[in-house]
C-alpha cells in the first residue's frame, strides 16, 4: 500500500497554520480553517477537513446513519483517511467529560490512547461550557475491513468529543494511516472546530 510523503514546504505551511491556530479557542466567534481545508456543516459544529490532501466529502446518501458528516481520503479503493462527525451518539451525556468517556469506550480493543486532554473550542461568546471539550489522541491498527488498508497497518487518530449548545453530544474524528499525518495536523484539525 502508498502512503505519501509530506514535503518540507508542505510540513512547514501545517505548522504555521496549527501555531495560528493553537489561540483560536480563547476568542469569540468561528475558528480558522487552513487554507486549502474544506469545512464540514453539521446543526451542532463545522469542522475542517484537509481537502488539498485528497480528502473529499462524502454525500448524504452514502455514508452511515450514524455520521452527521464524513470527508474521506482514498488511494487506489482504499481508505487511508477519514474525517467523520457524529451527533447525538451517546444518551445520559451532559458534558464533555460524559461525551469523551463514551466516544473513548468505542475507539476499539486494538486502540493505544497516547494523550487526553481539555481543549477550548471556538465559538460564540454564549456558548458557554459548550466551547468545553476532550481531546483523545489514539494508535490504532486497521482491521482490513470495508475498503479499510491491510489488516494491522498502522494508524493514528485523534477524536473530539463535547456537548453542543443545546445539550447534544458530539464526536469528531480525523482517523489516517500513521505516516500521512503528523501531529501538527492533528492540531490544526482540532482548533478548526467551531461549535454553534
Amino acid at each position: 500500500m502508498r502512503t505519501r510523503r509530506r514535503s518540507a514546504a508542505g510540513a512547514a505551511a501545517v505548522l504555521g497554520a496549527a501555531l495560528l491556530l493553537s489561540g483560536c479557542g480563547d476568542g469569540d466567534g468561528p475558528a480558522d480553517v487552513p487554507d486549502g481545508w474544506g469545512t464540514l456543516e453539521t446543526r451542532s459544529l463545522t469542522v475542517g477537513y484537509p481537502k488539498s490532501e485528497g480528502y473529499a466529502e462524502q454525500p448524504a446518501t452514502e455514508r452511515a446513519e450514524s455520521n452527521a458528516a464524513v470527508a474521506l481520503r482514498e488511494e487506489d479503493g482504499i481508505r487511508t483517511g477519514m474525517v467523520s462527525v457524529q451527533l447525538d451518539f451517546a444518551t445520559g451525556v451532559h458534558d464533555a467529560a460524559g461525551a469523551a468517556a463514551a466516544a473513548g469506550a468505542g475507539i476499539g480493543l486494538n486502540s493505544t490512547r497516547k494523550a487526553t486532554e481539555d481543549v477550548r473550542l471556538a465559538g460564540p461568546e454564549d456558548a458557554h461550557e459548550a466551547r468545553e471539550a476532550r481531546r483523545i489522541d489514539y494508535d490504532f491498527t486497521a482491521d482490513g475491513e470495508e475498503d479499510t488498508p491491510n489488516r494491522g497497518t498502522p494508524m493514528t487518530g485523534v477524536l473530539v468529543a463535547g456537548v453542543d449548545t443545546k445539550g447534544v453530544p458530539f464526536v469528531v474524528r480525523l482517523n489516517a494511516v500513521k505516516d500521512a499525518v503528523d501531529a501538527e495536523e492533528l492540531d490544526a484539525f482540532v482548533g478548526s472546530i467551531t461549535v454553534k
